[in-house]
């Protein structure tokens, strides 16, 4: 019988699966897939019997980001507009950042946009031979809204990924450290699992203050105001005029996302 939840909780032991469910739309991220997400972090981190929180996308994509054609529809336009709605996307990825539960990401097939700052966010990313990450959203006139990557890779290959929004496989994202490990794709659940129950085994207060100092460490590194500050500029950014951002946006509501995301891209080569 097919479950028509947006997210889907399963408890496996102490071990939560959260499950993305948009298979038919590549498992983006519309407003209301944001906010439940945001509501089963919270209500996973209070609950005692969850020790690990794993994050997946139903089907064979883990999400392709933050759904463009809902935005486009609904008409955001102005910088206090794409402020608030963006605020909303940031909290999200902070929400699982700072979980005081361990998060993993269990990745499978495309993790962009959007969905790769959500990865991003997992203290964790396993991924199968099959994936590809990045944030190609630079290329139809956006930008990257929670910016963790140069935290995790570094300065120069985050300037490469983001100024080109270029799309990686998963074992050059493995190379480069933004990502665990790549296994093969048969194999990603019962990696993830055998991970999960091995970090469930720590007692759990040991578990919720080692994941407080981590957080801490980073964020005194600067992390959280730099995306603070990243999320004031991205939504001037998204707001500002282009004839390729119009161009994209025609495209979308006339020809559909697919066409749109052909056009923007062929014009950079291929992925």
């Amino acid at each position: 019988m097919k479950n028509d939840a947006l997210i889907i909780t399963e408890l496996r032991g102490g071990i939560a699966w959260v499950t993305i469910n948009r298979p038919d739309k590549l498992n983006a991220l519309s407003a209301a897939v944001v906010t439940e997400l945001r509501e089963k972090v919270t209500e996973l981190e209070a609950n005692d019997e969850v020790r690990v929180i794993v994050l997946r996308g139903a089907g064979k994509t883990f999400s392709v980001g933050y759904d463009i054609a809902e935005g486009i529809e609904k008409g955001v336009s102005s910088a206090e507009d794409w402020h608030n709605a963006l605020t909303r996307n940031v909290d999200l990825s902070m929400a699982v950042w700072a979980c005081t539960k361990p998060t993993i990401a269990a990745v499978d097939g495309w993790c962009l946009a959007g969905a790769c700052e959500l990865a991003m966010a997992c203290d964790m990313i396993i991924a199968s031979d099959r994936s590809h990450f990045g944030e190609p959203e630079i290329r139809f006139g956006s930008g990257p809204v929670t910016l963790l990557m140069p935290f995790l890779i570094g300065q120069k290959k985050t300037n490469e990924l983001l100024l080109t929004g270029d799309v990686v496989s998963a074992e050059a994202a493995e190379a480069m450290g933004l990502i665990n490990h790549v296994v093969p794709a048969t194999e990603l659940e019962e990696t993830v699992d055998k991970l999960a129950k091995k970090i469930a085994m720590t007692p759990a207060v040991t578990l919720r203050l080692t994941k407080l100092a981590l957080t801490r460490a980073y964020e005194a590194m600067g992390l959280r105001q730099a995306v603070t500050a990243n999320l004031d500029v991205v939504s001037i950014l998204n707001s500002a005029y282009s004839p390729e951002k119009a161009e994209f946006g025609e495209r979308v509501k006339s020809h559909g996302l697919r066409e749109a995301l052909n056009w923007r891209d062929s014009r950079y080569g291929s992925l």
